[in-house]
């Protein structure tokens, strides 16, 4: 323990970590730059805070403040201690309906904030797209702003007090009329005065440098309003008084529709006296599907508001009318308002990759001008990349001049840095050619400080660096931002990265091969860091239970990216540190879709695990679930599974398994089916044949249908532990009409497939014994990579007959149809196969969509709960599903969030109290709250057991609750 860890310790209250986890987790924020600092502080109180600033003072250690660590411009990042203020001082402290003012600390998060106030019909203004982890001292510090400025304006105009603690220990207070200024800023402000009137452009976005301008008698001498977007360079601030605004009861959303960015921008500053809300632009190069949107190349996002609908809707009316728009939409529905913003907020994730895949970076994020004048200064602005060869999209706030854009830097080779470094000095060059500001939203950092003196000249720059001597005589807080700034070019975050490939298993196809690129992808947006999922969603559900970065998508993308550059995480795959951070990962897979860059974080775990074990001994859950196929096929072939299960119930021999096995002593052992899926499918099959040989028919539903053939997957759970849905699902399937075989068992060159028969035509190929199909899926998610390929590659060898047939392959348990339509591919990226059959993959749903479109589902009129799985939602999708449970008239919403179970995660031993956490965030609320007659749907053997264990209700998979329905009306069978 170095000594001034241990002073730390003795003289704070809250959280000191000099680990390499913690220091690893806070070297980058959501720029391109990385400081490792020395530790992390997470103070419990301002007392703290005062104790933190006086031992680094003695000790000549840097601080720097950080809340949720989203800046772009790098100044959330130092090299000294990191105060994290996440972790404790996170409260809302007070909230005054009839003054509309609130009390918070610098830790909260604003969504917290806006859920406090909208019962009382108040909202904070300000809402940057990160509102949903981004936090009040961040806001402050940067001086945030989002996209209602054009009616509320930036925190700054917010903000009536602070409570601040200065880098020699002084509190003060600060507000207006110079309340709390610290000795010598008066006097300082009105020696300069004149400069101070003359030296700032009047921009509604004009966030570079130090608001001195606030400071003046008609500006009321504000010294809270002249703190803001300082980024902790003059104090600490510890609590914070902040005005709230009415907000709209109802409001409306125009979508306009224009040819390019450059019209819709010319089009923004002419709305503005319509009173809108919100004036927000973006490109097509932004939006995945414009299905959604109206016709054009590029759109506003206008919002407005009113006491009712109609007034909300007459608004946005009036803005398309007077908009010269290709096309438009008006939305007043709250949900399709929301999904529409979600296409917005998603953009600065979005935009970290051309249409092509090739990366793109912040560093001129969010340069302002005047709004008159944003068409024009686009095109220049178009010039100027092109002239450097560069690509890039703009987006952001049209209405307020900001314009936010990622571009294609190449910031690995020196000449790509060089380039970099030339295209800023010209651009802010044209920045302030059209009276623009360097910075309109997220501060200047070491992304723009150094560029300072060509916005305001080399006299108000040394201005600023008199300005922070008072506050902060011995430059302890945040050195090198705003002032005396280290270059722009220097401390990128991906020069410390490996230039040679990484030799690993997956093909990260969507990366050229290149695990570090994977790596890279985390720009820290931290959509993963919100504290609830919104609708559907999924990610991050171990962050949401836990509350820890290093539990988050992208804490664990830091971990790695740190193991790659070896200089914090120094033990490479070896990490202790990554390993633990990734214990638990759920493998959800909901990052993969969730997060808006494809974070996909449960591949990279398996990456990890399989390296990490390579030649050790692994824990005995890797051998008791990730081999499970292996012992449940063994169980089958003994025909045991009674015994076992007899075994199971009897306590000390489930004792004793479960410690064998590294399973969680709170959990109960499945039970093993009796008889599997695929016996069951034998005995049926021979009984039909039997039926026709004597001139009779098959009962209940044995002869198949005449229609198109399906190869129904027997997935492990489903084959040895759910064989009812199977039984279940070629019921519907051969209602609909469907043929439906299951795939060989035998190797053979061109084997029948159409009858669930294999037919030996060569004698020899029986030499090859028979087999089962397996995605491999258990072996994936414990990293048992070697062993998956071969269990793959076995399974391609068996499925080569269907490979080259129409037949699509229908898959029951979401998370085998997942693993087949991702895993295999990129896990056997030189094997054609692998894709071949990740084409053929439906869900059950799906096959009846596609392949028996005419089949209508019986009408069941009743209400659904449960929970999407979360690699459906991830990966598969389901809207076909919600398209089937319409048409059977299965009413009401399926809740969002992971089960918390996923596969072995939640019977691992030292993983249940998280599993339990995540089922509680939605599932078993969603099932609790019920009514009687509810169906509870869950396609996953996870979910079910899940529901089972915790709150003791069955789950169905969707299969079942149709098959039930026609065997209580048979004829509804085919029609």
């Amino acid at each position: 323990m170095t000594d001034l860890e241990a002073r730390l310790r003795a003289v704070v209250r809250g959280d000191v970590g000099f680990d390499v986890t913690s220091r690893a987790l806070t070297t980058m924020d959501a720029s391109n730059y990385r400081r490792v600092p020395v530790g992390v502080v997470a103070p419990r109180d301002a007392d703290d805070v005062a104790a933190v600033l006086a031992v680094c003072r003695e000790r000549g250690v840097p601080v720097v403040a950080r809340g949720g660590g989203t800046s772009i411009a790098g100044q959330a990042t130092g090299t000294g201690v990191v105060l994290d203020f996440t972790r404790h001082m996170n409260r809302l402290v007070a909230l005054d309906p009839e003054a509309r003012t609130a009390v918070v600390q610098p830790g909260l998060v604003l969504d917290r904030l806006q859920e406090a106030a909208a019962p009382h019909g108040l909202r904070f203004g300000p809402d940057p797209s990160t509102h949903s982890r981004c936090t009040l001292g961040g806001m402050i510090g940067n001086n945030a702003c989002g996209s209602h400025s054009v009616a509320w304006g930036t925190t700054a105009d917010s903000v009536r007090e602070l409570d601040v603690v200065t880098a020699r220990g002084e509190r003060l207070r600060l507000g207006r009329h110079w309340a709390g200024a610290p000795d010598g800023l008066r006097a300082l402000a009105e020696e300069e005065s004149a400069r101070l009137r003359t030296g700032f452009p009047d921009l509604p976005r004009r966030i570079s440098g130090y608001a001195l301008d606030a400071l003046l008698p008609e500006r009321g001498a504000d010294v809270a309003r002249s703190f803001c977007g300082s980024e902790g360079t003059l104090g600490v601030l510890t609590e914070a008084v902040v005005r709230l605004v009415e907000a709209p009861r109802t409001r409306a959303l125009a979508v306009l529709g224009y040819a390019d960015e450059s019209a819709a921008a010319e089009a923004a500053a002419g709305l503005l006296p319509l009173g809108p809300l919100t004036v927000e632009g973006m490109a097509a190069d932004l939006v995945p599907s414009p299905e959604a949107l109206p016709r054009g190349g590029a759109w506003l996002f206008v919002e407005t508001g009113g006491e009712s609908e109609a007034e909300a809707r007459a608004g946005a009316e009036a803005i398309v009318r007077a908009a010269d728009v290709v096309d438009a939409l008006v939305v007043t529905d709250p949900a399709g308002q929301r999904a529409l913003w979600r296409i917005r907020e998603d953009a600065s994730g979005t935009a970290t990759r051309m249409p092509d895949g090739t990366e793109a970076w912040p560093g001129w994020e969010d340069c302002a001008v005047p709004p008159a004048r944003l068409g024009a200064y686009l095109r220049d602005f178009r010039a100027l990349m092109a002239a450097h060869g560069l690509r890039g999209t703009p987006y952001g706030h049209f209405g307020d001049g900001c314009i936010h854009v990622r571009i294609d830097f190449d910031l690995l080779t020196e000449a790509g840095v060089a380039r970099f470094r030339r295209f800023s000095e010209e651009l802010a060059e044209l920045v302030v050619a059209h009276g623009g500001s360097l910075s309109g939203e997220h501060g200047d950092g070491q992304a723009r400080a150094e560029l300072l003196p060509k916005m305001y000249g080399a006299e108000m720059v040394g201005l600023f660096e008199r300005v922070k001597g008072v506050w902060d005589p011995d430059d302890l807080l945040n050195p090198g931002m705003l002032v005396r700034p280290a270059p722009l070019d220097s401390g990128l975050r991906f020069s410390v990265l490996p230039r040679e490939p990484v030799d690993v298993a997956f093909g990260y196809p969507t990366d050229g091969g290149d695990f570090p690129a994977a790596v890279r992808r985390c720009v820290g947006v931290a959509k993963c860091r919100t504290t609830s999922v919104p609708g559907p969603g999924v990610m991050c559900p171990s962050f949401r239970a836990t509350g820890a970065e290093e539990h988050s998508t992208r804490g664990r993308a830091r971990l790695l990216h740190e193991m790659l550059a070896g200089e914090v995480v120094t033990d490479g795959w070896r990490s202790t540190e990554v390993r633990d951070a990734l214990d638990l990962c759920l493998s959800c897979k909901g990052c993969r879709s969730d997060c808006p860059v494809g974070v996909d974080m449960a591949t990279y775990k398996a990456e990890f695990l399989h390296h990490h074990y390579a030649g050790r001994r692994r824990p005995a859950a890797h051998h008791s679930m990730g081999r499970l196929p292996v012992w449940l096929r063994a169980v089958a072939r003994t025909r045991t599974a009674p015994l076992v299960n007899a075994l199971a119930r009897i306590r000390p021999f489930a004792w004793t398994a479960k410690r064998l096995g590294g399973i969680a002593p709170e959990r109960e052992l499945p039970v093993v089916a009796g008889t599997t899926f695929s016996r069951w499918w034998e005995r049926r099959r021979g009984e039909t044949a039997a039926a026709v040989a004597g001139g009779g028919t098959a009962g209940g539903g044995g002869i198949a249908g005449t229609g198109g053939l399906v190869v129904l997957w027997p997935d492990t759970f489903t084959e040895h532990l759910s064989p009812s849905v199977g039984q279940a699902a070629v019921r519907v399937l051969e209602a609909a009409g469907l043929r439906v075989a299951l795939p060989p068992t035998v190797h053979l060159a061109k084997p029948p497939v159409g009858d669930g028969r294999t037919v030996a035509l060569d004698p020899l190929t029986l030499l090859r014994g028979r087999g089962r199909v397996c995605c491999g899926l258990t072996y994936v998610s414990t990293g048992q990579l070697d062993r998956a390929r071969a269990v793959m590659r076995r399974t391609l060898d068996l499925m080569e007959p269907v490979l080259e047939t129409d037949a699509p392959v229908v898959v029951l348990e979401p998370s085998c149809a997942a693993a087949l339509r991702t895993d295999v591919p990129e896990l056997l990226h030189d094997d054609p196969r692998a894709a071949r059959l990740a084409a053929k993959v439906l869900t059950f749903a799906e096959t009846l969509e596609r392949h028996a479109p005419g089949w209508r589902p019986p009408r069941l009129s009743l209400p659904v709960a449960g929970q999407t799985h979360c690699h459906q939602h991830a990966v598969l999708g389901d809207a076909a599903d919600r398209r089937l449970r319409e048409a059977a008239r299965l009413t009401g919403e399926l809740s969002g969030g992971c089960c918390g179970l996923a596969g072995n995660f939640g019977f691992e031993k030292g993983h249940y109290e998280v599993s339990v956490a995540c089922a509680e965030e939605q599932l078993l609320p969603s099932v609790r709250d019920a009514p009687d007659g509810t169906v509870v749907l869950a396609d996953g053997f996870s979910c079910r057991t899940q529901l089972r264990q915790l709150a003791d209700v069955r789950g169905r998979h969707l299969a079942e609750v149709l098959a039930e329905a026609l065997d209580e009306n048979p004829g509804r069978d085919g029609t």
